[in-house]
């Protein structure tokens, strides 16, 4: 393809500690029907559209990593990414991220500190640090938001300063601190909430919030209602789909958005309606995906579907 650069970084060369041999691959490759380029200029610069902007969140190219992240969404035309910090090297290295985006010329909007369990050895185990790093992350990436989950009930001194603790974080920089919306989990017939002082941010007292579609399925919350309770402080939204049913203990699904039951396609016209500020993440489960190509269909099924809805205002 003319005009479309190939580059190989060698990952033990750029993440120290990673002892893999494995090369990552950033380019532009004639890989199938999303293996499209503008000449001299990206594709999202090409395709993107006024209004909300629309990112990929690197978790939804899991187990792929995170340069695959990056150049699916150039590729496919989103106007940025979020970072999941995750046990990938790279998601973790702001150097080497830096890098990415000036190789690809797309940014990083948001990065969402590593608050998951399989995480909770990612930069440290004291999760102020945590915070502080993703901080010093969105800053220097200049991305705008860092998404937040709320204390685990078992970080007892973390869960009893949480939200004055945010809010004197937030004072120190420009980047917003969005505390995600979460879900209880079921166990034999038992509910347990593992998130303290509660997995529901319209009770916290922080400023500023996540609102995630798969999340909301998963807790049988209404997700237009919490929007609406929210108001401004409705600052960053997960878009993703759920069934609500329960499936096991842990009934999270991130489904594309418009394969469940949530109200992704209304919610997108109520934030444009409403002059929302902020971006909208496509956070969608692609682990199933048999190909690379099956996983770019669901990701560009997926751009479609929000910049569709976000053109569309509703009637008053």
């Amino acid at each position: 393809m003319s005009g479309c650069p190939e580059i190989r970084l060698r990952v033990a060369r750029l993440v120290p500690g990673w002892k893999s041999e494995a090369w990552v691959h950033i380019s532009w490759l004639d890989r199938g029907p999303w293996s499209r380029c503008v000449e001299g200029r990206t594709l999202s610069e090409a395709d993107r559209g006024a209004g909300t902007p629309v990112a990929l969140s690197t978790s939804s190219v899991y187990p792929d990593r995170t340069p695959d992240a990056f150049e699916a969404a150039v590729q496919l035309g989103y106007d940025g990414l979020e970072v999941m910090v995750y046990t990938d090297p790279v998601s973790q290295n702001v150097d080497v991220l830096s890098r990415l985006v000036d190789y690809h010329q797309i940014p990083v909007l948001a990065v969402h500190a590593p608050s998951l369990l399989l995480t909770q050895r990612v930069w440290g185990l004291e999760p102020w640090e945590k915070l502080r790093r993703a901080k010093d992350a969105a800053e220097r990436l200049g991305a705008k938001v860092v998404v937040v989950h709320p204390p685990f009930r078992w970080q007892r001194d973390y869960v009893r300063g949480f939200e004055e603790g945010l809010a004197s974080m937030a004072e120190e920089t420009d980047v917003i601190f969005a505390v995600e919306n979460m879900f209880p989990l079921r166990a034999r017939g038992r509910v347990i909430a593992p998130y303290a002082p509660t997995w529901d941010p319209t009770s916290l007292d922080c400023a500023n919030v996540t609102l995630d579609l798969s999340h909301t399925a998963a807790s049988g919350s209404d997700a237009l209602a919490m929007a609406s309770e929210l108001g401004s402080r409705l600052a960053h939204v997960h878009l993703a789909d759920g069934t609500g049913t329960p499936n096991g203990p842990f009934p999270d699904e991130h489904l594309v958005p418009g394969r469940g039951s949530q109200p992704c396609a209304e919610l997108l016209g109520r934030l444009t309606a409403d002059g929302y500020p902020g971006m909208v993440v496509l956070e969608v489960n692609t682990r199933r995906a048999l190909t690379r190509d099956e996983r770019m269909a669901d990701l560009a099924e997926s751009l479609a579907f929000a910049r569709e809805h976000l053109a569309q205002v509703p009637a008053r």
